[in-house]
């Protein structure tokens, strides 16, 4: 699961170069004199189509590390069970404590009474 969300992160940067790599074409176009049209046009799509890519998954990810910080479920997470198990274990320990109080006080109260 982590390794297809790296892979998709990885996915995004090659199309962000794409992104930059279109908007040097066609500032270099324009610069000319005489356009090509049809150049630009495709330049312009394959920009377009990058940037919604992007957009997309960037969204899709922002969406997954939402879930995960506000510990909903989500696939491939054990972060909330984790999580309630650790909880549990902090209890335990607090009352082990409180019992070994209770325990020495009442040893006091029953050495005082003989």
């Amino acid at each position: 699961m982590a390794n297809d969300r790296l892979r998709a992160l990885e996915e995004v940067e090659k199309e962000i170069g794409t992104v930059l790599q279109c908007a040097g074409n066609i500032i270099l176009e324009l610069s000319k004199e005489k356009h090509n049209a049809s150049f630009l046009d495709r330049q312009l799509s394959q920009f377009t189509t990058s940037v919604n890519r992007v957009e997309t998954e960037l969204s899709n990810q922002i969406r997954y590390l939402t879930q995960v910080a506000t510990g909903q479920p989500h696939e491939g997470s054990t972060y909330s069970a984790r999580k309630d198990c650790q909880m549990a274990l902090n209890r335990v320990d607090y009352a082990r404590v409180k019992l070994g109080e209770l325990g020495r006080t009442c040893e006091i109260l029953l050495d005082t009474q003989t």
